[in-house]
């Protein structure tokens, strides 16, 4: 082989490297700025049935952020969560959540993107056949583990972190109201989601339990989950004050006057 030729590689060999590491910088620039926004959404538009829903839709929220969305029966609050988690498509705008683009998101990469986010519903959807650990199985079975002393293990101690771990083998209809929604978003913490979203989780629920699962939702979004509620119990948002979206005339918008309280410094959280 001539110099000229090796000297060739040598320089090839260089220019490839600092590629690669120029490659990798970037992408770990793009997943930080992933992570410090858990959901961001630039003027976005989502349909049902061929009928603009909502538009104009500008929202961020970043990881650890407990955000309410409040909004009447019926104005788009729940088409709004169906969007993030991948039941409904973004139409126009760009957006992206825990890292999966909206707007490129295809249906088998759906069950990734409900890995990496919890979901609660007011209703529980609790599998009413079944024991509670073995609700907790459905899910992980679902999202790809395997393993059954790890399964078990991974649900006593979701089941411990909202103070059902003695429920593990009750049935649904031996619980309270309060203590299935507690397995609900012990259900919801299984995969260690980056954000969780709650679908009125107190709707139907008294006054009294619901405020103790507010505590405990606040308390999640503590530890490092980011937590988008939507409800329309204002005694809620006044008593546990946060940031607040308000959806109205199909778009979505910041309360202004209630976006400066902070949820964690609330009094009396234990």
């Amino acid at each position: 082989m001539c110099i000229p030729k090796v000297i060739n590689a040598i320089l090839l060999r260089l220019l490839l490297r600092t590629f690669i590491k120029r490659v990798n910088f970037m992408d770990i620039c793009k997943n930080q700025e992933s992570v410090e926004k858990v959901i961001n959404i630039e003027q976005g538009r989502v349909e049902q049935k061929r009928v603009t829903v909502l538009h104009d839709i500008n929202v961020s929220i970043e990881s650890k952020e407990f955000v309410y969305l409040i909004g009447k029966t019926g104005s788009g609050k729940s088409s709004f969560l169906k969007t993030l988690y991948g039941d409904l498509s973004l139409i126009d705008g760009t957006g992206s959540v825990a890292g999966f683009d909206l707007k490129k998101l295809r249906k088998r990469e759906i069950p990734l993107l409900r890995r990496k986010i919890g979901i609660v519903f007011q209703d529980f959807q609790l599998l009413t056949d079944r024991s509670v650990m073995k609700n907790l199985f459905f899910v992980m079975k679902a999202t790809g583990w395997k393993k059954k002393k790890e399964m078990e293990a991974r649900g006593l101690e979701v089941l411990g972190m909202v103070g059902v771990e003695d429920k593990a083998y009750k049935m649904p209809h031996e619980l309270s109201g309060g203590e299935q929604q507690r397995v609900a978003i012990a259900r919801a913490l299984l995969n260690k989601p980056e954000l969780i979203l709650a679908d009125e989780p107190t709707g139907n629920l008294d006054p009294e339990t619901s405020e103790s699962i507010m505590k405990l939702l606040i308390a999640i979004a503590k530890e490092g989950t980011s937590l988008l509620m939507a409800t329309h119990d204002m005694s809620l948002v006044e008593k546990f004050p946060g940031r607040v979206l308000r959806v109205e005339n199909n778009t979505i918008k910041e309360v202004e006057s209630l976006s400066n309280f902070n949820p964690f410094e609330v009094n009396d959280l234990s």
